[in-house]
């Protein structure tokens, strides 16, 4: 019964996020707002709509490490599993603006959330704080989409198409219906999968944290890995790129400033593991995006192959403390005395022999 109930949280998600997005999506182009916009916030907010559901959720019933390792952990797992799948699928192509932009947003949102939690609470305010921040990047993107060329436009109207006259979705009381039914399946969705995880992380001796940071998190990512997995085999790379880091900011501003903003004045405690190891690797994870994406302007099938290894072995890590292996030693040891520098020496040696810098003729 209770992986029943997972598994139809999962859906839940899955099939709120994507009536969310195109009933948005299309009431917006009803509506005339320019395609760019929707697609550098309602689509890219819909797809992290998951991550929102179950993390607000799991506050409001007073399960704080679900709601933050669900976060940290979707963030690990949407650059380290999807870019690395999608990648193996075709080598991925990095849009100029990822890499001026959005990645170094990405990085700032990931620091100022440590800052933030560094005396092991998000509090009320902490959150407001965050969310109006996601407000001000939002309006930023408006604003800086009037600038943008018409082919850019163009690539994003190819991509979302206002709905036909003679379409189904076509009228308003339907695209409302849409939303409606969107967050109905999400709430519904989410609390079946917290409710399923906590019983799952009892019956397994796993804690809470980590079933958010492992399972709960890349359940809630499969909006993101179907995004960017079809964006790549569809030929749209940089898509599937910008999907990916477009998410990880809106998690961290929108996920967790919600959160905090409901959780009153106790605020959303952070377990002190976390604050020890999965936020730093959050943050790693999030400045090994620069090396990689400036290499060439495109993530190498190899480079994919280091993302995905580099997630399993935090997954084994996460699995080998929790059961206090006896292996745990010496797995700590090989990763951080060889294969992490070993990585980054390849990395910076990559990256000087390709110029260190981005492609200036995009």
């Amino acid at each position: 019964m209770t992986i029943l109930m997972f598994i139809g949280g999962l859906i839940g998600l899955i099939v709120g996020a994507e009536l969310l997005v195109r009933g948005a999506s299309k009431l917006a182009l009803s509506f005339g707002i320019s395609p760019l916009v929707v697609g550098l916030t309602i689509v890219a907010f819909g797809t992290s709509a998951p991550e929102v559901a179950v993390s607000v959720g799991a506050v409001l019933d007073g399960n704080s490490d679900i709601a933050i390792g669900n976060v940290v952990g979707s963030n690990i797992f949407n650059v380290l599993f999807i870019l690395g799948v999608s990648a193996l699928i075709v080598p991925l192509v990095v849009n100029i603006q990822l890499i001026r932009q959005e990645v170094p947003i990405m990085i700032g949102a990931s620091l100022l959330l440590l800052a933030l939690t560094l005396d092991g609470n998000l509090s009320f305010w902490d959150g407001a704080f965050l969310f109006s921040l996601l407000i001000a990047y939002t309006v930023f993107l408006i604003v800086q989409s009037r600038k943008e060329t018409k082919a850019a436009k163009d690539e994003y109207a190819a991509e979302i198409k206002p709905a036909g006259a003679g379409s189904w979705d076509a009228k308003l009381p339907v695209q409302i219906m849409l939303i409606i039914a969107g967050l109905g399946f999400l709430v519904l969705g989410s609390e079946w999968l917290v409710d399923a995880s906590i019983i799952f992380a009892k019956a397994l001796g796993v804690s809470d944290l980590v079933i958010g940071l492992t399972i709960v998190a890349a359940g809630t990512s499969m909006p993101e890995v179907a995004t960017s997995i079809t964006a790549a085999i569809k030929g749209e790379r940089d898509i599937a790129v910008g999907n990916v880091v477009g998410s990880n900011t809106f998690n961290i501003l929108g996920c967790l400033g919600l959160s905090g903003l409901v959780s009153g004045d106790m605020g959303v405690v952070m377990a002190p593991s976390l604050l020890a190891f999965d936020i730093w690797v959050m943050l790693a994870v999030a400045l090994a995006c620069l090396p990689i994406f400036m290499t060439g302007r495109e993530i190498a099938r190899w480079e994919a192959g280091v993302f995905l290894a580099y997630y399993v072995a935090y997954v084994a890590y996460l699995l080998l403390a929790t059961q206090q292996h006896a292996a745990l030693g010496a797995f700590s040891i090989a990763m951080m005395s060889f294969v992490i520098p070993i990585t980054v020496v390849t990395l910076i040696v990559v990256l000087l022999r390709r110029g260190g810098s981005p492609d200036k003729s995009a």
